[in-house]
């Protein structure tokens, strides 16, 4: 059985809605679902990328124009001395000319304008993939500092719960005064913890706010509940996928782009034809006459063997581009995977052991201490080894879920696992 991710970043808004992450949307609480959608119109570098399509585009129209035609207008033996004095040995010649590609030129041209569009396209879909990437990332860090606060919070009124208690036991002798001030201590600074936990979510607030398009946050809170289990897939098949990855896919049409343009390259020294045709007139005899022109350039000097070099070594450049480029993407997967890993393994030992232990050492010594049979002390640092085991429950959660937006952004589909059980 599979389950979905926290964020299908391949497919439309559609894939937002995950088991994982429950998505209810409030008035002034944002949603995962929301979030991605507004990054995705709010985009500047998305916005870039459509701009590069249309530049492509119009690079493309151009490439398959036809040379224009010229028109020109000659005047020879006037203005002049004796019988050329004026015009009237003057002999006009009205012409036009056609300049015409050989050798497939402009078809080569074309070839080159079809796969700079699909580059630009490609490219568009790989910003969209970071886009989304980047914003789920975020939306988590905002989700993961409010639960961390949550957890704060929870920590400090389970002190403050023990306020009476205390003040009962040191009237009746059984505790020190300086119990009191033990425990406003602890209070104070788990408060001190939830201050710089509170900075780091107005932070993180900040940036998911950046990532569609506002200044400050325009949400009161985000909206999400997270969730693990399963098993991932091996390395390898993450490996495999990534080769989908548009960053990937879009140097298949590099190499026919720069393919082309070795092509023009070998191409341009071949000579154009140019073929004139003109109406001439004879002043002195009133007589007309038509003038035929063609003319070929010969390519003695200039071959085009430096830009033909240029464009042989850019070809070649390309399949080492494209391996640079894939092991960055699995350098930054390996990471992402391995803390995903490290994340199910942390997440299994903190809630098989560490956190039912230790909530049922922090029972019954909170109540052994109505009892008299713990000091103040030991209920303190029990009850701070819950919330910190819970805060690491949920910090290894966040990591996991950071580690799957990472992975679909690279791999470009959901990344699925294998459920192992449910809970």
């Amino acid at each position: 059985m599979f389950v979905k991710t926290v964020t299908r970043l391949a497919c439309a808004a559609a894939f937002l809605a995950s088991p994982w992450l429950a998505c209810t949307s409030y008035s002034q609480t944002l949603t995962m679902r929301g979030a991605l959608a507004r990054a995705l119109v709010a985009s500047p570098r998305l916005t870039a990328a459509d701009h590069d399509v249309g530049i492509a585009t119009g690079q493309r129209i151009q490439a398959g124009a036809l040379l224009n035609p010229e028109v020109s207008y000659e005047q020879d033996n006037s203005f002049g001395t004796g019988p050329y004095r004026g015009t009237k040995s003057a002999e006009t010649t009205l012409q036009i000319s056609q300049a015409f590609e050989w050798f497939g030129k402009r078809e080569a041209r074309i070839a080159a304008g079809r796969a700079g569009i699909e580059v630009a396209t490609i490219q568009r879909t790989a910003v969209r993939l970071e886009v989304l990437s980047e914003t789920a990332i975020a939306f988590l860090n905002v989700l993961g500092a409010q639960r961390r606060i949550q957890i704060l919070d929870e920590q400090v009124a389970a002190i403050d719960r023990l306020t009476p208690l205390l003040q009962r036991r040191v009237e009746a002798g059984a505790s020190s005064p300086a119990e009191t001030g033990r425990a406003e201590v602890a209070s104070a600074l788990v408060k001190a913890d939830r201050e710089r936990v509170r900075a780091a979510l107005a932070s993180a607030r900040r940036e998911l706010a950046v990532l569609m398009g506002d200044t400050t946050p325009k949400f009161t809170s985000v909206s999400g509940r997270l969730d693990a289990a399963g098993r991932p897939p091996s390395f390898q098949s993450v490996v495999t996928a990534i080769d989908a990855n548009p960053q990937l896919v879009r140097w298949t049409a590099v190499y026919a782009q720069r393919n082309a343009e070795l092509l023009l390259a070998r191409l341009k020294p071949y000579p154009d034809v140019s073929i004139a045709a003109g109406w001439r007139h004879f002043n002195t005899t009133n007589d007309d006459a038509v003038r035929l022109t063609f003319s070929v350039p010969i390519p003695v000097f200039d071959q085009n063997q430096g830009n033909i070099l240029s464009a042989q070594e850019s070809l070649a450049k390309t399949k080492a581009e494209r391996e640079a480029n894939r092991n960055t993407l699995i350098v930054v997967a390996g990471r992402a995977y391995d803390s995903l890993q490290g994340s199910l393994r942390e997440l299994a030992v903190l809630r098989e052991t560490a956190i039912p232990k230790a909530q049922q050492a922090a029972d019954a010594i909170s109540e052994g201490y109505g009892q008299g049979r713990y000091t103040l002390l030991e209920v303190l640092d029990a009850q701070a080894t819950v919330a910190q085991a819970r805060l690491r429950e949920q910090e290894a959660l966040q990591n996991f879920h950071i580690a799957v937006a990472t992975i679909e952004g690279l791999v470009g589909h959901p990344f699925s696992l294998a459920r192992e059980s449910s809970r």
